[in-house]
């Protein structure tokens, strides 16, 4: 029986980007030794989109499907106020079919997205 989801950042400062996932947007985390941290998130959903295939990652021997991050929250616009008072800048957000977008950037140098979904979710 399938209980959950573990998902697989990677980053260019990997301890930069734990001690923003744990600091900035305060996610629990349990330590497994070491100072590597695993995260908890919020409810999660998964949407298949097309692409070309070209869109992977090696691990463990393996091409396994790319991914794009996006956190859900009920008020976008709240959500990038309270990380600009944390000296976080999103960029602007967007208005798309599917819902309020924006990006938050990670210190590793890459970003992760956080939009309000004005579609119905199964989360």
């Amino acid at each position: 029986m399938i209980n959950g989801t573990h998902l697989l950042l990677y980053s260019a400062d990997a301890e930069a980007d734990r001690a923003f996932l744990r600091d900035v947007l305060g996610f629990r985390h349990v330590d497994v030794g070491q100072g590597w941290l695993i995260f908890g998130l919020p409810p999660a959903e998964v949407g298949v989109h097309p692409g070309d295939g070209t869109f992977v990652q090696q691990h463990a021997g393996k091409k396994m499907l790319g991914a794009v991050v996006y956190l859900m929250c009920d008020d976008v616009e709240g959500e990038v106020a309270h990380l600009a008072a944390k000296g976080v800048e999103c960029t602007e957000i967007e208005v798309a079919n599917w819902g309020l977008a924006t990006s938050i950037p990670m210190p590793g140098g890459g970003s992760i997205g956080l939009y309000q979904p004005t579609h119905e979710t199964a989360a």
